[in-house]
């Protein structure tokens, strides 16, 4: 969980995480966020390091190479592309970066990434793997901020989400984190897909820009326990409304989907990370 932070150095911390996500592919050293921070390299780094929990180098190794896996999994983009993309200059170094962080080199991930679950396997197989549960789910409250683009980039939201929180003392212990999918992504342009990064709160309070309130609808809900990499996400989204759905006897809610976050990829590894998806039923 962030911690609190002053209103003056979550300007800046908003500031550089907002540029680190927005510029992944050029140069992002200490002394070019240094600048966008408006503090001396040392100072910068010490900053935010003590606020994230990890450097600079591995908030921008973790985001490029969580782009590099969704790459892998749903592009046929080659792996040399993929890796001057994410800022190697050689194969073999990504190679080694990739197997560190994901357990399996970039060419085994794209064959046998948990992605190629819900690719290669039955109905039967993914509901043995997968927790798969019906909840009826009360109406929850939401503090958030509007996202507008890709998915995979809602981490900047929610960096801006919790640095505000804790400018303003709004950070509680064990806030679950929430994030809501408003658009279709295969009927909506990447540029404009909206989502909201957000906590459920227990009591509603007033808020100020960026910040907002909203709520998630109560009702019926399936389940998916789904664990594994961000991006190997899309596949599940697809193995559930296309597969699971029709088979379920169930109609869909006109309602978002949401997803729970249950651990963060500040501080696990992407293969253990854990996100329940929740799709609306009527």
């Amino acid at each position: 969980m962030e911690k609190p932070v002053s209103e003056t150095y979550a300007r800046r911390l908003m500031r550089v995480s907002a540029y680190i996500h927005d510029h992944l592919d050029k140069e992002l050293s200490l002394d070019v966020l240094a600048d966008v921070a408006c503090l001396s390299p040392y100072h910068w780094h010490r900053i935010y390091h003590g606020y994230f929990g990890e450097t600079v180098a591995a908030t921008v190794r973790r985001l490029r190479l969580q782009r590099a896996a969704a790459e892998l999994a749903h592009t046929g983009k080659s792996i040399q592309a993929i890796a001057m993309r994410a800022g190697y200059d050689s194969q073999a170094s990504f190679t080694r970066a990739f197997s560190a962080a994901f357990g399996l080199p970039p060419a085994k991930y794209r064959e046998v990434g948990s992605h190629s679950v819900f690719k290669d396997s039955t109905l039967q197989d993914i509901q043995a793997m997968y927790d798969i549960a019906l909840n009826h789910v009360p109406a929850m409250d939401l503090i958030a901020v509007d996202h507008r683009g890709s998915y995979m980039s809602i981490g900047k939201s929610f960096d801006l989400l919790f640095t505000t929180l804790a400018s303003r003392n709004l950070i509680k212990p064990d806030m679950r984190m929430i994030g809501v999918y408003i658009d279709d992504p295969t009927s909506v342009p990447e540029a404009e897909l909206r989502s909201q990064a957000g906590v459920a709160v227990f009591n509603p309070v007033a808020v100020d820009a960026p910040l907002l309130t909203t709520q998630v609808q109560g009702g019926d809900y399936a389940v998916l326990k789904y664990k594994g990499p961000y991006g190997d996400m899309r596949m599940a989204y697809d193995w559930l409304f296309g597969q699971w759905l029709p088979a379920s006897n169930r109609e869909a809610a006109d309602a978002p989907v949401f997803e729970d976050y249950l651990n963060s990829p500040r501080d696990t590894p992407p293969t253990e990370l854990r996100t329940d998806i929740y799709l609306p039923l009527r």
